[in-house]
């Protein structure tokens, strides 16, 4: 029996929950970073502890190994280019550019490039057809949605604007933020293959974490590892929201295509943000009219981003 895909309103209702993980998951990775002092080995663990569940879940889920075994057949066969499978690479790099950069830059020029570097690759993978969904025209709708998105963005973090960075330091979240469009791509990619979710953030985690675990142990030989560790469960999530992000967006990315299933993410991160910094607040300073206006208007741009106009284009 043929399975009936999900509606286009309720793959971008999962995304917008999924962007609020990665609020959540950004809080948790960023206190384990501060308490470690050191960003980067908070990283490798919060990817090597989604490798651990993974793992763990590949030994219980037949279906996922099968999944594998189809990657590896698709990659010696070439039927995919080995490429495909490098998308964690990508979610390293992210990472790797808010170590170098988001301490000087500040975090709203931080997140105005990634999201800049987003929104075009997902404008430019759609067209050009990267993602599982084939190709995707640039409609007036996508269009707007998008510098709707860019928009949203800038005037949700305006408040914090300031200071002295170079401009030229946001190449890096720039990069990042292409990268991370691709990164979708590609999974989706692996995740049609493999027929499996599961089988796709696998082999997503253990790039990624591959990565992640060279840079921190390049760093261990200059500064030395970190003195202990935390020990508060809580700060160890990060890894399984990751699998659940990852996951679910490997699945959606089909349906919605990579620019919509970015905008969502990107419009449930910066709700998910409003809420904790209304529940959970870590300092004293006010919330900012902007920050609330630009999160409902991120809402707003994914709505006009998923207008139909006309018949999607296919390959």
């Amino acid at each position: 029996m043929t399975r009936r895909p999900l509606p286009l309103w309720l793959a971008v209702v999962i995304a917008l929950f999924c962007g609020g993980l990665v609020a959540i998951q950004t809080r948790i990775n960023g206190e384990l970073g501060g308490r470690l002092g050191d960003g980067f080995t908070a990283a490798a663990i919060s990817f090597g502890s989604g490798l651990i569940i993974l793992t763990v879940a590949l030994a219980v889920a037949p279906a996922g190994r099968r999944g594998l075994a189809r990657v590896r057949d698709a990659l010696r066969t070439r039927r995919i280019p080995w490429w495909y499978v490098c998308g964690g690479a990508a979610g390293s790099f992210l990472v790797l550019s808010q170590g170098l950069t988001a301490v000087a830059l500040g975090v709203a020029l931080f997140t105005v490039a990634v999201v800049a570097g987003q929104t075009i690759s997902g404008l430019v993978l759609d067209r050009v057809g990267i993602g599982p969904g084939g190709r995707r025209p640039l409609t007036p709708a996508r269009l707007v949605g998008a510098l709707l998105a860019l928009a949203a963005v800038t005037w949700a973090v305006s408040a914090q604007f300031g200071g002295s960075a170079p401009v030229w330091l946001m190449i890096l979240p720039l990069i990042g933020g292409l990268g991370t469009g691709w990164q979708q791509a590609v999974n989706g990619q692996v995740r049609v293959v493999s027929e499996s979710a599961l089988s796709a953030t696998f082999v997503n985690f253990i790039v990624g974490t591959t990565v992640l675990v060279v840079l921190m142990l390049g760093r261990w030989s200059f500064v030395g590892p970190p003195a202990h560790l935390p020990t508060e469960p809580w700060l160890y999530l990060g890894g399984a929201l990751g699998c659940i992000f990852i996951g679910a967006t490997a699945l959606l990315v089909r349906i919605t295509g990579v620019l919509l299933i970015g905008l969502a993410t990107v419009a449930g991160q910066l709700a998910a943000a409003l809420l904790l910094d209304l529940l959970l607040p870590t300092s004293s300073q006010a919330l900012a009219f902007s920050t609330i206006g630009g999160t409902l208007l991120a809402i707003v741009a994914v709505a006009v981003a998923s207008i139909r106009w006309g018949a999607r284009t296919r390959t």
